[in-house]
């Protein structure tokens, strides 16, 4: 028998892989059962599975597998009062048909993907994969590969990226001190910050004084790129 945390948290993990398609990072599990740390997610996740409800898959960043569901949970709504706070995206709903790449005789434009959201903010899950395409002028891409991520926060303001925006990112692993990029934090998170070397350590900053400058290990951050253009739509 699974206690009341124990369930809320397994519907909150079963209603998100139905929606997106992957599990929740521990963040937002911590969020959506108001705990106030990460290790009372760890010990809800050991209980579960220990009576066999999920398995951990070994060496996979978030890689959870929902064996059962207990019959009390199939079929009905959380318990009143669990309200999780579900990061909306778009891999869960009916997508758009990708739209063909123009070539440069169309314009001088080009088709790069768009892959989900990445927030300018607390970092929310990783980078997942491509939900459409957008079109954008040749001349703000460059040389190389490029990709699109809609924006989710307001820890960037100060650097002109708004929540909602589309950010452009060149896709490189190497980043120099005042870019903004794209960094996947220990193989789980993903945020938009600017990149800075404090030592050995790697620092993300935010571009809002609201925001605290966070410090990392160098092993603890990979970039996956770096802002080169952005779009913003007006209402």
């Amino acid at each position: 028998m699974l206690t009341r945390k124990q369930q809320e948290l397994l519907y909150f993990i079963h209603e998100r892989m139905k929606e997106t398609g992957i599990p929740p990072s521990f963040d937002e599990m911590k969020e959506a059962l108001d705990l106030a740390s990460k290790s009372g997610i760890h010990r809800l996740i050991t209980a579960l599975e220990e009576r066999g409800f999920i398995r951990r898959l070994p060496n996979r960043a978030r890689a959870l597998e929902i064996l059962r569901m207990p019959d009390s949970v199939i079929g009905q709504q959380p318990r009143r009062g669990f309200s999780p706070s579900v990061i909306e995206g778009s891999l869960g709903k009916k997508q758009e048909e990708p739209k063909a790449p123009a070539s440069a005789n169309d314009g001088g434009s080009t088709g790069i993907p768009v892959m989900g959201r990445i927030a300018a903010g607390v970092p929310i899950s990783a980078i997942q994969e491509n939900t459409h395409q957008i079109i954008v002028p040749a001349e703000m891409l460059g040389a190389g590969e490029h990709y699109a991520l809609e924006v989710q926060g307001d820890s960037m303001i100060e650097a002109g990226i708004f929540d909602g925006d589309t950010v452009i990112i060149r896709n490189i692993s190497t980043a120099s001190p005042g870019d903004i990029v794209v960094a996947l934090v220990n193989d789980e998170e993903a945020t938009l910050k600017r990149f800075r070397r404090k030592g050995a350590s790697i620092a993300l900053e935010a571009a809002n004084p609201a925001y605290e400058t966070r410090i990392f290990a160098a092993n603890q951050v990979k970039v996956q790129g770096k802002l080169v253009g952005l779009i913003r739509r007006y209402h």
